[in-house]
Formats: structure tokens, C-alpha cells, sequence
């Protein structure tokens, strides 16, 4: 028996790996959080399965499932949306099996990240504007922040923010940010990407505070900061440069 962790994606039901696909196809076992997953995903699942919706769930709860699960010699199939090495709460769950001599395997899947990315039609770093994205958030409820880990810090390096779980601070973002990037820079939020619900808003860090008082979005949603988001007369990359020199091109 074996809990099989598998990143489910950002939403839509094709963009599950074809990993992630196969192995809900042979687990027995499903559990899920039906608040942020899609129910569409639950099609791979084989005939006769126990689905198991865990949004409700305690963490000792779920570990139960699995004590279960293994007294039955039954796989399962855990899914967690988008990846899981980000903001999924996979470790506490990995560190109960571990205690509990159940093995785990890991299978990631598309980061809701680069579902917006996609949806907005942007690449996220732009030869000479920006070369790095920082994934962040704000403190919550669930988790705070560490200390030096903020969005003043992350942003006086300029390089494009995607910034998560954080819709309800945006006067916050835009306070600690203006002064970083100014009134100008853009910003773009992507609600549920790649749902059928998917919304995009563009904004500068200047009026995304009104825009979005007079369009609210209230969760699941990422909201993107940085210069790249706009750019268009920036240089073009070496690398398909006629004159750039690499050993898979061949030389005169």
C-alpha cells in the first residue's frame, strides 16, 4: 500500500500530468479538498472508488484515511492542487506517514503560477527588465511569514512578484510596493486560472486598489507585480542570436 501525492494542477482537468492521471486511474482510495480542487478531476478516478473530500477535514482526520487505507492494502491517491512543493501542507502529512511506517510517493503537477502566466499571454522574465520571479505571500491565519521574508525585501530587487494567497491585502501590497516600483508599474491579477471561472484584471500598482473595489475578487487568486508584465521595447535574448556561439549550433 502506498499514498501517491500528486500535484493536481491549477484547475483545469487536462492540465494534470499524465503521471498524476494514471495514478488516480489505479488507487482505490481518492482524497481531495473539494474546496480548491476541481470535481472534474474526479473522472480518472476507477469505477467503485472511495472519494473522499478532506476541505472538511482535520489533519488527524486524513491521517486516519490513510491508517485505513493500509489495513484494506489499498493505494491512494492524494491530490493537492496546483504543486506540491509550494503552499500544498504536504510535509505534515509526509512526517505522519513517516511516523506511521506507510510509504509515499511524490508526482508534481503545473503550478497555478504558470497557469496565469499562460492565461495573461506574458513571460514572467524579460531579457534586460527582469530575470527573476519570486513566489511569495503574506501573512495569514493558517501561517505566518518569517522574519525577513516580506514584500519590501523581495522588492527592492525588482524582479517580478507573484504574489499568492494574498488578494485581501491588496492596500497592503500596493503600500509596500509604490514605493519600490512606482505608481506605474504594472500589476495583473489572475483569479482561478485555468478554470472555466478564470478572470483576469490589469491594473498599475496605482489603481489596482479602486479597480478592485469596483470589481472584487475574493479568493484564488494571484496577484503579479513587476515591470515584465508590461515591457515590449526590451532586447532580445542571445540566445537565438546568429552570432551567439553554442555547442548545439554548428559552427562555419
Amino acid at each position: 500500500m502506498t499514498v501517491h501525492f500528486i500535484g493536481a494542477g491549477p484547475g483545469a482537468a487536462d492540465l494534470i500530468t499524465v503521471r498524476g492521471r494514471d495514478l488516480i486511474a489505479r488507487c482505490p482510495v481518492c482524497l481531495y479538498a473539494g474546496s480548491i480542487i476541481p470535481a472534474e478531476l474526479l473522472q480518472y478516478c476507477p469505477p467503485g472508488a472511495r472519494i473522499v473530500d478532506t476541505a472538511p477535514m482535520s489533519l488527524d482526520e486524513i491521517a486516519q484515511e490513510y491508517v485505513q487505507a493500509q489495513e484494506l492494502r489499498q493505494d491512494v491517491a492524494r491530490l493537492h492542487s496546483g504543486d506540491l512543493s509550494i503552499w500544498s501542507a504536504v510535509a505534515e502529512q509526509m512526517r505522519r506517514l513517516d511516523r506511521l511506517g506507510i510509504p509515499y510517493t511524490l508526482t508534481p503537477g503545473v503550478p497555478a503560477f504558470a497557469a496565469a502566466a499562460a492565461a495573461l499571454g506574458r513571460e514572467l522574465t524579460v531579457p534586460g527588465v527582469a530575470q527573476s520571479l519570486v513566489l511569495t505571500r503574506v501573512s495569514g491565519r493558517a501561517s505566518p511569514m518569517p522574519a525577513g521574508e516580506n514584500l519590501k525585501a523581495f522588492g527592492a530587487t525588482g524582479a517580478t512578484l507573484a504574489i499568492h494567497l494574498a488578494i485581501h491585502s491588496i492596500d497592503q501590497i500596493v503600500a509596500e510596493l509604490t514605493p519600490l516600483y512606482g505608481e506605474d508599474c504594472p500589476v495583473a491579477v489572475v483569479a482561478h486560472a485555468s478554470w472555466q471561472q478564470q478572470r483576469i484584471i490589469r491594473s498599475t500598482l496605482g489603481c489596482v486598489s479602486l479597480t478592485l473595489k469596483a470589481d472584487p475578487v475574493e479568493r484564488t487568486a494571484i496577484v503579479f507585480v513587476g515591470r515584465s508584465l508590461g515591457a515590449e521595447d526590451f532586447r532580445e535574448s542571445a540566445l537565438y542570436d546568429p552570432d551567439y556561439q553554442r555547442r548545439f549550433r554548428g559552427r562555419d
